[in-house]
């Protein structure tokens, strides 16, 4: 797979204005809070203090979803249209051959000027214009022919939209890899599974992660599935009905980097700015009660006296009064993190809600200067990567925990039904006697007297009316039925916590994920390609006298 850095490189080396030029790095989206290191007390300024509190808790700075969405603000993007704007009107002849050089380099100047000391970088777009013509003269208005404010947020909107979409399927891709990495190293680590909150049957820790790993791939095909109708242009449907001028859709969508047009006029300006990012914003919601879930799972073992999973002393925080908390910090902040985002897409969703078309309270909510769904979401699983990384499992412990309960008791019912024809209710109640006596009687499995199961079995089989009353299990397969060990690598069928299944499905999880993250390249590719189309057709113009 190619480095982001290997894909910057394929960056067209046109002459642009500095604030365009698109460096090694592209793709340097924010990274992981590190987690590595005890609270120092003696941090030496404000900056040191702050850093360290935010290694312990999961903190990371979320200006954007990535280096290159921040660059992509509101005045990059009316510079990127402005540019687009020009070539198609000068190809369609609504600029004059004669003014499309000039008008070109007032496009360039509007640009590069905010690079300099004292530069502006207007967020609305009357306010560019008034920078082009101040250099070039009123002609430079020809650009804004057949568009209005309309039709330009919303096409910047999208591509805000699209640019954070695919900063997110990076981190849920950074994500997916971690457990798939984690599963890889538990095929044979058995721990216990909860139904009702309860302790229900041992499963692997490989079986448990890859669960995640594939809620979380069903997700990035959420994502494949909604940038189709995501990364749609509505450019030059002017306020919501086109114009008299006949501007060329096409040609400016291919040039912004998008795949197609949203057709009718009214739904590209009006309408899709509904349903489009509550789409989107819906699919980062889903994630976030998944990673809250998981989450849950991890923070009720610090319920615990002696868990079997845990940060580590170095990735905990002591509390100030008592000496004895290891505080799982980066547990507790990324859980917050995850309601942020849950709560993020709601007001998307709410933003939107009983409101007639054309107003302005839905549109822009979704991305960077809106409700910053995807810039908390790329940070929530930023953190969530973090505290992956920072797991510490312990077989042994986990494997007491599950002889400490009668969780493989199910086992025994069907043992007696797959080995011996003996009816599954009969097993079952035999074994739910065996349970009820062992728990008033303070025992373990693996300490069960077997003659006290031959004395169970037996009143059991007169209750059933049996013909054979008499245990048909001896000692031996008795003691190993009732191991959660044995009860795992005799699981069959698809999908199962046995390892052999397990590491077939390891294999799908990795392959599954190798999909995705080539997808997200080539997407990012398309854009850097439109990118550099738009780049050369626009310099050619700018170059004419």
């Amino acid at each position: 797979m190619k480095t982001p850095n290997s894909i910057a490189r394929r960056h067209c080396a046109l002459r642009l204005p500095a604030s365009f030029m698109l460096s090694a790095g592209l793709l340097a989206w924010i990274g992981t809070a590190s987690a590595a290191d005890t609270l120092d007390t003696a941090c030496r300024t404000t900056e040191e203090c702050q850093a360290q509190v935010a290694r312990l808790q999961g903190t990371v700075k979320g200006e954007a979803t990535s280096a290159l969405s921040k660059q992509q603000d509101v005045f990059y993007w009316f510079g990127r249209i402005n540019m687009a704007s020009t070539v198609v009107h000068a190809e369609q002849g609504i600029i004059p051959a004669s003014l499309a050089g000039r008008i070109a380099r007032g496009v360039s100047y509007s640009i590069d000027q905010a690079a300099q000391p004292g530069g502006k970088r207007p967020t609305d777009v009357l306010q560019v214009e008034k920078i082009i013509t101040d250099q070039v003269g009123p002609e430079g208005t020809l650009i804004h022919t057949g568009r209005s404010r309309q039709d330009i947020h919303s096409t910047l909107n999208a591509a805000q939209l699209r640019l954070e979409v695919l900063d997110y399927a990076d981190a849920l891709d950074a994500v997916r890899k971690r457990l798939i990495d984690l599963a890889g190293k538990h095929v044979d680590t058995y721990v216990p599974a909860y139904t009702n909150g309860v302790q229900a049957m041992p499963i692997s820790y490989a079986h448990y992660l890859l669960a995640f790993a594939d809620s979380f791939e069903r997700d990035a095909t959420r994502i494949r599935e909604a940038y189709v109708r995501l990364n749609l242009s509505p450019m030059g449907t002017a306020v919501l009905a086109n114009s008299s001028w006949s501007v060329n859709r096409e040609r400016l969508a291919a040039l912004l980097g998008f795949d197609g047009l949203i057709v009718n006029s009214l739904d590209a300006g009006q309408i899709s700015t509904y349903d489009v990012p509550l789409e989107a914003t819906a699919i980062a919601s889903s994630t976030a009660i998944r990673v809250g879930a998981f989450l849950q799972d991890v923070h009720v073992q610090y319920h615990q006296t002696r868990p079997w999973l845990l940060l580590g002393a170095n990735n905990t925080y002591t509390s100030s009064a008592m000496p004895q908390k290891a505080n799982p910090g980066v547990i507790q902040n990324t859980r917050a993190k995850a309601t942020d985002v849950v709560a993020s897409a709601q007001a998307v969703t709410l933003r939107a809600h009983n409101v007639t078309p054309g107003m302005i309270d839905y549109k822009n909510t979704a991305s960077a200067s809106g409700a910053k769904t995807f810039v908390l979401g790329v940070e929530m699983l930023q953190q969530f990567d973090g505290v992956l990384g920072a797991l510490q499992i312990d077989p042994a412990r986990a494997l007491e925990e599950l002889e400490s309960d009668w969780i493989t008791s199910m086992e025994l019912a069907e043992t007696l039904q797959r080995a011996h024809g003996v009816p599954f209710r009969v097993g079952h109640h035999f074994a739910s006697e065996i349970v009820v006596y062992a728990r008033s009687q303070n025992l373990r499995p693996k300490d069960f007297p077997y003659a006290e199961a031959q004395r169970i079995y037996a009143e059991a089989g007169k209750k059933y009316q049996l013909t054979q009353s008499e245990l048909p299990l001896d000692a031996a397969t008795f003691r190993a039925t009732l191991s959660p060990a044995t009860m795992v690598r005799t699981r069959t069928g698809t999908g199962g916590p046995q390892p052999v299944e397990v590491r077939r499905m390891l294999a799908a999880a990795s392959a599954a994920l190798a999909r995705d993250q080539a997808w997200v390249e080539a997407r990012r590719s398309r854009l850097i390609e439109a990118e550099a189309s738009l780049n050369r057709s626009f310099l050619e113009l700018a170059r004419k006298p």
